[in-house]
């Protein structure tokens, strides 16, 4: 899967190594960048960033020792709005010029989802609230299940510094400017850059094929969706997440192993019934989960893989106790309910049945739309 971040950039290029940093401190590889800018933010971007001599993207790739070959951006990738007459636009000025930043992110959007061997970053901090407004849209349009929207909190006092481009691995001390705008000097070890993945609801799954040929309107787009169908349930167990309604939740291992755990047990149900309203045959007590330990280590070791120890221990996961079960289910719950909303909750989240000692516990949606990959 190839990793494409995709920005929108005004006059303030630092976003772009901001969020590459943030990104690969979380383990995120990037192999393309791709920018869509101003006439006036392209020649900052080449100045600032792109320049063979003291361009700061380069600097950063030095610093942190990051072959350039393996990112795919030069001056040739920063795609500026144009229009009607190939004219590149200086500012976005009026209700016109919004629309031609839309045009564009879409374009752009339309090409790098095309295939499906690639997943976007789509960055949403950078350039005028227009310009953010614009590639949402676009994401919420064309976005795949794959696709991310992020936004880049920075350190207050190092945000939208003229020197500030990343925390770079020697720190070093830059002018900054306090609240009544005296200078002042702090080292940049204190700048704290957080990548905070945005939630979006893509429409795409519901295109006809005809409007996936070539890029559309939003009103044609979006005219276009006439019903849904009934949402299936994804737990993808090699990728860590749950997929539903077109959104994604990546889960940490413990919690996808629990939650896995339960919608294994409502699939392998082999009750002959048209629905599974009302029915709850499928529920366990907590001492069926006990019971079920052996194959809750060995869905956790498969989730995991070679990349931790699987050295045994008598805590957690491996030795679930009823204190483990249920903070387990309660962070499931809540990041379910952050992730699709309060609404769906009530369907996907292991909910509990009956009053103590006789509680169940189980998923409420039917079985015949959960989809489990192991």
């Amino acid at each position: 899967m190839k990793n494409i971040l995709l920005a929108v950039c005004g006059l303030s290029p630092q976003v772009i190594t901001e969020a590459l940093y943030a990104l690969h401190q979380e383990g995120r590889r990037v192999d393309a960048i791709r920018v869509i800018t101003t006439r006036s933010g392209k020649d900052i971007i080449n100045a600032a960033l792109l320049s063979p001599v003291d361009g700061r993207y380069y600097q950063y790739l030095r610093e942190y020792g990051i072959d350039p070959g393996l990112i795919d951006f030069h001056a040739g990738h920063v795609y500026t709005v144009t229009d009607e007459n190939g004219r590149e636009i200086d500012d976005i000025g009026d209700e016109d010029d919004n629309e031609l930043v839309l045009k564009k992110c879409l374009d752009i959007t339309f090409d790098l989802t095309r295939d499906p061997e690639t997943a976007v970053f789509f960055l949403v901090a950078g350039g005028r609230k227009t310009m953010t407004s614009c590639l949402t849209l676009a994401a919420q349009m064309y976005g795949r299940h794959q696709d991310r929207i992020y936004h880049v909190l920075v350190s207050p006092e190092f945000e939208g510094n003229r020197d500030f481009f990343y925390p770079p691995p020697e720190p070093t001390q830059i002018e900054l400017k306090d609240k009544d705008g005296q200078p002042f000097f702090k080292s940049t070890e204190y700048a704290r850059i957080s990548l905070i993945p945005m939630p979006f609801v893509s429409i795409r799954d519901r295109l006809s094929d005809r409007l996936l040929k070539t890029p559309c309107d939003p009103a044609t787009l979006m005219l276009s969706v006439v019903r849904e169908a009934k949402p299936i349930l994804t737990v993808n167990i090699p990728d860590k997440k749950l997929i539903y309604k077109g959104m994604e939740l990546d889960l940490p291992p413990a919690l996808l192993t629990i939650y896995a755990f339960f919608a294994l047990q409502k699939k392998d149900c082999r009750l002959e019934k048209t629905s599974c309203r009302a029915c709850y045959d499928c529920f366990l007590s907590i001492q069926d989960v006990y019971a079920g330990q052996e194959k809750i280590t060995e869905l956790y070791h498969r989730m995991i893989g070679n990349t931790l120890s699987l050295v045994h221990t008598d805590k957690g996961i491996f030795n679930l106790q009823a204190e483990d079960f249920n903070a387990y289910k309660s962070k499931i719950r809540k990041k379910i309910g952050q992730r699709f909303g309060l609404h769906i909750l009530p369907k996907i989240e292991i909910t509990s049945i009956g009053q103590r000692p006789d509680t169940r516990h189980g998923i409420l949606l039917d079985k015949s739309l959960i989809r489990i990959v192991l």
